[in-house]
């Protein structure tokens, strides 16, 4: 929502011990979002059913529609009727101060979900299961349970580091094929966890850290080889709206990696759908348009590098 003022017209500061405030805002949006549901959505637009896994409301049905016709496999999303789908709701005033609110709703059961149900009745087992942020207690359950079933999966806590303590980051990452997070965030999992750059490749296959626009670094444990490699970011027409930028790119990545391709193909397939995010309003708005979107892959890595990404995604390149 957007209010067309400025809140601090409104708070006095000698009365903040019973604030009581209401604005009259003059627009409201509401779009899809979510980590998981953004992640499979770019996913599925490029071709690869993933399996959407998290706690939904009663609220669901036209999200589960829209998400299926965007090639997500939905049918192991815990649905909960008594309460409503998790939410976040924020007010801008003109000076891009916000007021915003988030509704955990149907989030905090995700808990209570189990792998081993999806992994016995999907198509070939679960390949790799994406831990993205969601309820703390969740994250860390699915990350066991992963370890237990010999499930390969990625750690990316992403906010909820914020709520997460030292151990708990740590039953998170352990044993993760691959760390996600930017480079704030994983300035914050060493202060909670106590580990340097060394300690986290001790733990995981692979670090992936997104730099902005300073691209991302994949960096392989000595297990793996010790490979750095460094992508660049595939430059936008115009910054419109960083929101799900990481999503989008997460969704590339993965999306690649399903394909056969390397890490820094997947890397940069991953660049192509962040870029495409962030020149777009809303988190599922965009659109892949290979007709646009080929000459950008080969402006910005070659023309072999978008051939090999093309090929591996059955896209014809005419």
């Amino acid at each position: 929502m957007h209010y067309p003022g400025k809140f601090t017209d409104s708070i006095l500061p000698d009365q903040l011990s019973r604030i009581s405030l209401s604005f009259l805002v003059d627009d409201l949006v509401i779009r899809r979002g979510g980590v998981a549901p953004n992640i499979c959505f770019a996913m599925g637009l490029l071709g690869v059913r993933p399996i959407l896994i998290g706690a939904v409301g009663a609220d669901w049905a036209d999200y589960e529609s829209w998400l299926e016709r965007h090639g997500v496999d939905v049918s192991h999303v815990k649905i909960c009727h008594d309460v409503q789908t998790a939410r976040f709701v924020c007010t801008t005033d003109d000076d891009m101060n916000q007021i915003a609110t988030f509704y955990a709703g149907a989030m905090a059961r995700a808990r209570e979900i189990e792998l081993g149900p999806v992994a016995a009745t999907a198509a070939g087992g679960l390949e790799f299961v994406m831990i993205s942020a969601d309820d703390p207690d969740a994250m860390v359950r699915h990350a066991e349970e992963c370890r237990f079933r010999g499930i390969k999966f990625a750690a990316d806590p992403s906010q909820q580091l914020a709520r997460m303590d030292g151990a708990a980051s740590i039953a998170l990452v352990t044993g993760a094929e691959l760390l996600f997070s930017n480079d704030y965030e994983l300035g914050m999992l060493k202060a909670k966890t106590g580990w340097d750059d060394a300690d986290i490749l001790d733990h995981v296959g692979y670090r992936v850290t997104t730099l902005g626009a300073a691209g991302i670094e994949i960096v392989a444990s000595p297990a793996r080889g010790g490979e750095r490699i460094h992508v660049l970011a595939l430059p936008e027409t115009g910054k419109v709206d960083p929101t799900g930028v990481g999503d989008g790119f997460r969704g590339g990545f993965l999306a690649g990696r399903a394909r056969g391709l390397s890490l820094e193909r997947s890397a940069q397939l991953g660049a192509l759908l962040a870029t495409l995010v962030l020149e777009t309003v809303g988190t599922q708005e965009y659109q892949l348009d290979w007709k646009t979107a080929l000459p950008r892959l080969r402006s910005a890595y070659g023309d072999d590098v978008a051939g090999e990404i093309l090929t591996a995604l059955g896209v014809a390149a005419g």
